[in-house]
């Protein structure tokens, strides 16, 4: 059984991630949504509301799972015995970053691969802070984020 991490943030999880997500789910056995519980940033939601929120926007697809981690990224994919990493990318500047963590991945965990999938055309520039901050200035985000995310924004004041 192949088993794959897709670890962030997800503050909160849009419909650029789920794309991923279930794009992933049709390659490997099992997808683990691994939300990093203390990013090193601003966040919106507690981890048990990004769990919930994430739980709920994936729930129709049988092989995905959702957890909450700390700690280092592929010490979390040794504890659930991941095979591969996956990521998105967006832009160019994502594959620098992604390319620079990898390398360090590699040398910290040399069994994990990474597999990175482009985003979708209608996501390729969809982050969670931006749609954040579209958001909170009025804009319309019904496009970019499943219904219950988009109402869990509103209740936290951040949509208008």
């Amino acid at each position: 059984m192949t088993i794959a991490l897709y670890p962030g943030s997800f503050d909160p999880i849009t419909n650029g991630h789920i794309d991923i997500a279930t794009r992933a789910s049709r390659l490997f056995d099992k997808i683990v949504i691994g939300i990093f519980s203390t990013p090193d940033k601003r966040i919106t939601f507690s981890i048990e509301e990004r769990v919930d929120l994430a739980t709920r926007a994936v729930a129709h697809i049988a092989n995905i799972e959702v957890k909450s981690y700390t700690g280092i990224t592929v010490d979390f994919a040794r504890q659930i015995k991941a095979q591969v990493m996956v990521r998105g990318l967006r832009m160019s500047a994502d594959y620098e970053r992604e390319f620079e963590m990898a390398m360090l991945n590699r040398k910290l965990y040399p069994e994990l691969e990474l597999v990175c999938f482009m985003a979708s055309q209608e996501y390729q520039f969809l982050s969670s802070s931006l749609m954040k901050e579209v958001a909170s200035l009025g804009g319309d985000i019904n496009s970019l984020v499943p219904k219950h995310v988009a109402e869990a924004l509103k209740n936290k004041g951040v949509s208008k």
